[in-house]
C-alpha cells in the first residue's frame, strides 16, 4: 500500500511540474507583439550604434583628405608630429627631434593647427569627435 501509495503521488507531482501553461491563458498578437520588438531593437541598435559611429568615421575621413603640410597630427600610438609630405595612403611626420616617420593615414587620431599657424582651424579628435580649441 505504502508503494502505491508513493507511485501515485510522484506520478501527479510530474504531472503538474511539466505541465505546459495548462492554467495560463492562450494570449492572440504573438507575431504582432514580436515584430514590433524586433523593429524597436533594429532602431536602438541603428540610432545608438551605428549612425554615430558613421557620423564619426566620416568626420575623420575628411580630416584626413584635408590634410596639409605643416598640420600637427597625433597617431593613435601616441606620436606626435608635424606633416611634411602627404602620400596617397599615407603621410610623412617630422617629429620634435627632426627624425621623420611615414605613418597610414588611418593611424591619425587628432589633426590641428601647428604652432606657427599654418595647418586646419580647428584640431578634432578621434575619441571625442567634437572640435577642440587647437594649441596656439
Amino acid at each position: 500500500m505504502k508503494k502505491s501509495l508513493i507511485f501515485l503521488l510522484s506520478t501527479c507531482t510530474t504531472g503538474l511540474l511539466f505541465a505546459d501553461g495548462v492554467a495560463a491563458p492562450a494570449r492572440g498578437g504573438g507575431m504582432q507583439q514580436m515584430l514590433i520588438m524586433g523593429g524597436i531593437a533594429v532602431a536602438f541598435f541603428y540610432f545608438i550604434l551605428l549612425r554615430p559611429e558613421q557620423k564619426r568615421r566620416k568626420k575623420m575621413n575628411e580630416l584626413r583628405k584635408n590634410l596639409a603640410k605643416g598640420d600637427r597630427v597625433t597617431l593613435t600610438s601616441g606620436i606626435v608630429g608635424t606633416v611634411s609630405q602627404i602620400n596617397e595612403t599615407t603621410v610623412v611626420l617630422k617629429t620634435v627631434d627632426g627624425s621623420q616617420i611615414e605613418a597610414l593615414k588611418g593611424a591619425i587620431a587628432e589633426a590641428g593647427r601647428d604652432a606657427d599657424g599654418k595647418g586646419v582651424s580647428k584640431a578634432t579628435s578621434i575619441s571625442e569627435g567634437q572640435p577642440q580649441k587647437a594649441d596656439s
